[in-house]
């Protein structure tokens, strides 16, 4: 469900906002928010939840891999978009699942009518790391049908 109420958003949060993602801050156009849920040096899996403000998205990145590797994300509040390079968007709601795999190029925030949060599991394999790139253009992000959907 779309909400630009933080307030109401937190309600439907069911994973906590978390603290200011200010050791990625610079990936990201907005304000985002990291809430770790698992701690990668104890379980080798890093599961976190993200939450963006209406209209943060972070930077084109890759999750870099030479075997194995990659993202699942599992949108649990809000309305968001991911898109991969070359591709349309799309829309994330609460249930929606995206697996990425390794070496794709893609981004992924809310929609500027909504808070959005969802779970990033850091899929484990070799020669893993993150490649950020180029902020997601405000002509880009623009022309996405964002209010249009209700």
């Amino acid at each position: 469900m779309k909400t630009t109420d933080r307030n109401v958003f937190e309600k439907e949060n069911v994973f906590g906002t978390g603290a200011p993602n200010t050791g990625f801050a610079q990936y990201f156009i907005g304000e985002s928010f990291l809430n770790p849920l698992t701690d990668p040096q104890k379980c080798g899996l890093g599961i976190f939840n993200v939450t963006f403000e209406p209209g943060c998205r972070n930077n084109w990145h890759i999750h870099k891999a030479s075997s194995g590797g990659g993202q699942i994300l599992i949108c649990t509040a809000g309305e968001g978009w991911y898109q991969e390079e070359g591709k349309e968007a799309v829309s994330m709601v609460p249930g929606t699942v995206i697996t990425i795999p390794a070496n794709v190029k893609h981004w992924h925030g809310a929609k500027a009518d909504s808070w959005f949060s969802h779970i990033a599991v850091e899929v484990p394999g070799e020669g893993t790391g993150n490649e950020w790139c180029e902020p997601v253009t405000d002509e880009e992000y623009g022309n996405l049908p964002q209010l249009a959907e209700k």
